[in-house]
């Protein structure tokens, strides 16, 4: 097996040279999926040091997710050691959630409240306020995506992108938990976070729509991984509410000056995939917007439906997509490696009150096992035996099969790496979450979602672009 590399160690280099503003809040919420990770990963103490349980180095192997691109981290040897990242936070960790108050004394005055600081609302009319968008200057969505096609015989060849400007349908983006700035909030600056994973998991795409991607204010990755580490205050910016409001806005914004009447795919991952959920559920499904919808792609979080239906649950109006051809559905799946099935409480993939989690293969869409068509950051590991990789990204056919499967209380997208060690090219360029040295069954390969399925999402959006145009001349 080929050695893993060492880690890199990104830092936010924004944070030395730009004083930032912290809001005088000193309440603490962050979202479902964030909150569940933090009390899930509280540090046991013992005589005074923070000792780091299995799913606390989880939820730090997650704090890599948008930076795969950037670090081109790539394990393919798991029974190696994980890579060790340092535990300290450089910016002090948020409060546990408040139990229950103790009583007070029936003469005693309740504190006056803080009010709420509002943030002051984003205009997407602001060419700087997204991320990607046609026709802005440096677009990180319009970067070199050439790959190197690694076949199993050794030998490779170079395969060109192209993107296409006047794409038929439109793509709008929300990107996973990323920012490294060291806030609740983080501002609408790009960083090399989140230029890197539109790079990995969204400009692709852009040879099959055009690509509308909003900065947001999100709940930060590095306020996420200062809280699980246990500890003081973290400098509160702005509310939960800000990530919201942002996407909303930036949506607004889109429908009024850019869609014009065209189809559009709308998709993210992790945070971003909660945000979509929340944005159609308000503001598409059964409302005039869904007949603008091509699809919905949502990956790395958990989509609900009534058991045995296609349509209920998460969206009421907007069924699964079962063929490529098929138009106005939706797309999720979380996956996880075939030998490391989910963990009874792993979140993502999971059946919820009643209902059951949403697994749509992007390599077959009707069901059953199909070859994925991965596209895996290159980094700068090797891929073949004597052979150097130029691309920013690899793509290995015939190595990576991919199926829904349904196990106990979990739905998810098993994926099967084909190994074969006689061969010369690599038997394993998943990237899992790791735990001590070993793949974490409550994480699986939640940094790689993207990756995985990204030349099969290439491939329906084509179909659903081309089934789009015939249907509205």
């Amino acid at each position: 097996m080929i050695p893993t590399r060492s880690p890199c160690a990104p830092r936010n280099p924004r944070a030395a040279t730009r004083s930032r503003r912290v809001e005088p809040d000193n309440r603490w919420t962050i979202f479902p999926l964030q909150r569940q990770i933090a009390l899930q990963s509280r540090p046991i103490r013992r005589e005074g040091e923070i000792v780091m349980n299995r799913h606390l180095l989880a939820g730090v192997c997650l704090l890599a997710a948008g930076l795969l691109a950037s670090c081109g981290y790539l394990a393919a040897d798991h029974s190696k050691a994980a890579p060790q990242i340092p535990v300290s936070p450089t910016i002090s960790a948020g409060p546990i959630p408040p139990m229950a108050p103790v009583a007070r004394p029936a003469a005693a005055t309740p504190a006056p409240q803080a009010a709420t600081p509002v943030s002051a609302r984003t205009n997407y009319g602001v060419a700087s306020n997204w991320l990607c968008r046609p026709g802005l200057a440096n677009n990180p969505c319009e970067v070199n995506l050439d790959t190197t096609v690694v076949k199993a015989d050794g030998s490779t060849e170079i395969e060109t992108f192209t993107g296409n400007p006047n794409a038929p349908i439109d793509c709008f983006y929300v990107y996973p938990t990323v920012s490294l700035d060291p806030f609740t909030q983080s501002d609408l600056v790009p960083g090399p976070e989140e230029l890197n994973v539109v790079k990995a998991q969204l400009a692709r795409l852009g040879s099959q729509c055009r690509i509308f991607a909003p900065m947001y204010r999100q709940f930060s990755l590095g306020a996420l991984r200062a809280r699980m580490s246990g500890g003081g205050d973290v400098p509160v910016r702005g509310t939960p509410a800000d990530a919201n409001n942002d996407v909303d806005d930036a949506w607004d914004w889109y429908l009024a000056n850019e869609n014009k009447g065209r189809g559009v795919v709308i998709l993210g991952h992790s945070q971003g995939s909660g945000q979509i959920m929340r944005l159609i559920a308000s503001k598409v499904d059964g409302k005039p917007a869904q007949e603008k919808l091509v699809s919905a792609i949502v990956m790395g979080f958990t989509m609900l439906t009534p058991k045995g239906q296609d349509v209920g649950g998460t969206f009421k109006h907007i069924p699964i997509c079962k063929t490529a051809s098929q138009t106005g559905c939706a797309i999720s799946f979380s996956s996880f490696r075939s030998n490391v099935p989910p963990a009874p409480t792993a979140m993502f993939g999971m059946d919820n009150n009643g209902m059951e989690a949403v697994c749509t293969n992007p390599a077959a869409l009707g069901g059953g096992a199909a070859q994925a068509k991965a596209y895996w950051s290159a980094g700068d590991r090797t891929w073949a035996a004597g052979k150097k990789v130029t691309t920013p990204f690899v793509a290995t056919p015939g190595l990576t099969t991919t199926e829904c499967v349904r196990e106990g209380n979990h739905h998810y997208l098993k994926v099967t790496f084909n190994a074969d060690p006689a061969d010369p090219r690599t038997d394993d360029p998943g990237t899992d979450v790791m735990a001590n040295g070993k793949p974490d069954a409550g994480w699986g390969l939640h940094l790689n979602d993207a990756n995985i399925a990204m030349g099969s999402l290439v491939d329906i959006l084509s179909r659903q672009a081309a089934v789009w145009k015939m249907s509205r001349p």
